[in-house]
Parts: structure tokens; sequence; C-alpha cells
């Protein structure tokens, strides 16, 4: 008879299959004066941030989430479309509500972005692009406090986070500062290696930029040519008052933030 269910032999009925959603900790406190869409966005923003919901994932029907956690479906609807304005989720027609990416927010403080990354949750990997020495430039050379042409070390790795793109990083260091192994920098961070070889890190002076992606940019980072770039320079010094690294660093502005706590001076 059609529209009858047929079951599987045993006479037990396949479990429906429950979106990564269903297995998330959400809850609202209804006594919060925070709205109830922010408490349950907000929620589900750390779970993408977090890896929990990675890129890709369907988020579930709408009616389910708000009977699970009796809201009204508006109320849903609202907490959703909010990070859809955010671009961490898009709505496709016929397929669902979708999990695009997380944004990460670095705080600005002296840190390497592979640690960082791995603390968030966001399943960091590096690809080395280049690991060599050349002639430092004259911007390199002011930089290091060397002299022009002097051969320096030079490492290009491209930053991936759940196997995306997130960042082109082009390091300079002083010849004989440490072992530069490409290996090593795989499946760690520099600076991480850097205090491995001794090396104290004390301060830092960082440029923070913006600029479009060159044609050969977005093909490495998986964006279009023209789309907008965060672009970081930043000279590294040891304990002693020495310059150790000259970092000359682009990030896709659709994924990366810098995060700033201001303070008022008394």
């Amino acid at each position: 008879m059609s529209g009858v269910p047929v079951l599987p032999a045993g006479g037990y009925a396949r479990p429906v299959p429950q979106p990564p959603s269903a297995s998330l900790d959400l809850h609202v406190d209804r006594s919060s004066p925070v709205p109830l869409y922010y408490q349950l966005a907000q929620q589900l923003e750390s779970a993408i941030e977090q890896g929990r919901l990675a890129p890709g994932t369907l988020l579930g029907n709408e009616i389910d989430l708000a009977s699970r956690l009796g809201l009204s479906r508006p109320t849903v609807r609202q907490a959703i479309q909010s990070l859809v304005d955010k671009g961490l989720l898009v709505r496709r027609r016929g397929v669902g509500t979708q999990v695009v990416h997380s944004q990460v927010k670095r705080p600005l403080e002296l840190s390497s972005l592979y640690d960082d990354l791995q603390a968030a949750g966001q399943s960091p990997a590096t690809r080395v692009l280049r690991n060599e020495t050349e002639p430092a430039s004259a911007e390199v050379a002011a930089a290091l406090g060397v002299a022009e042409g002097a051969e320096v070390a030079v490492v290009e790795r491209l930053r991936l986070t759940h196997g995306d793109p997130m960042a082109h990083l082009r390091n300079h260091l002083p010849l004989g500062l440490l072992e530069l192994d490409g290996a090593r920098l795989e499946t760690t961070g520099l600076y991480r290696l850097m205090r491995g070889a001794g090396v104290t890190l004390h301060s830092a002076h960082q440029t923070v930029g913006a600029r479009t992606a060159t044609a050969q940019e977005g093909e490495l980072l998986a964006e279009p040519e023209g789309s907008a770039l965060l672009t970081m320079r930043r000279t590294t010094y040891d304990d002693t008052g020495r310059p150790v690294e000259y970092g000359s660093h682009v990030y896709r502005a659709s994924r990366y933030a810098f995060d700033f706590q201001l303070l008022v001076r008394p």
C-alpha cells in the first residue's frame, strides 16, 4: 500500500541520522536579561569557533531545535539569522542551514598564531612553502639590524585551520639563531621552536594594515582576486634587545580579526 514505510528485515525502522547540533549541550536561561535568541546564537558561535560544528556541517531543522529548547521558531530563526549575517552560517536552497567557517579573533599579544589557533580548538596545520637563505632586502636588513645583502634565513608557510587556508606567513631570521627544520615547522609554531632553542622573546613592534589580494595570493588563500586581506608586519626582540625575527604576514579578512582591549589612561 502506498505511503506506508517499508521496514527492513527484522521489523525495525532504521534510525534517523541526527544532525551534529543535536549532540551539543545547548540551553537558555529564561531568568537572564540577555535575549533568548542571543544566548542561543552565542552558544552556536562558540561551537563553530571551537570546531564542534565544522565547516560544511548542516545545522539541523529549526523546528526541532525550537522544540528541544522550548523556544519559539521565530526566536531560533533570529539566532540563526544573526550568525548568517556574521558569515558563520549560510542558508542553501534544498540543502538547509550550513556552517561556513569561523572567524579567528586573535588577541594582540606576543604569541604564535599556531599556539593561538590550537588553544582556540581551530585544528591548525602548516604547509612549508620555503625554508632557505637569501640576501636581506633593505626592509629586512633595517628590521633585523644587519647589512643590506647579508644572508638571512627565510621561512614561508601557509597556515590552515580545519583544512582551509587562513594566512600566508613570511618570516626572516638572523642566520645561526636556530635550526629551522621543515618537518618541525609543519607541526608546531615558530615561536615555540625559538623558545626551545633558548631564545627568550621579550617584546615586539607590530603594524597592522589592510589591502586587496593579488591573483597569486587569492589562489594561495582560496579567495577571489581583489578580496580584502589583513596585513601584519612584526619585528620581535629578545631579552637583550636584539632583533630575532621579522614577520610579514597576510590573513584572509573573511576568516581572521585582531582583537583589542582599550584602556583609558589615568
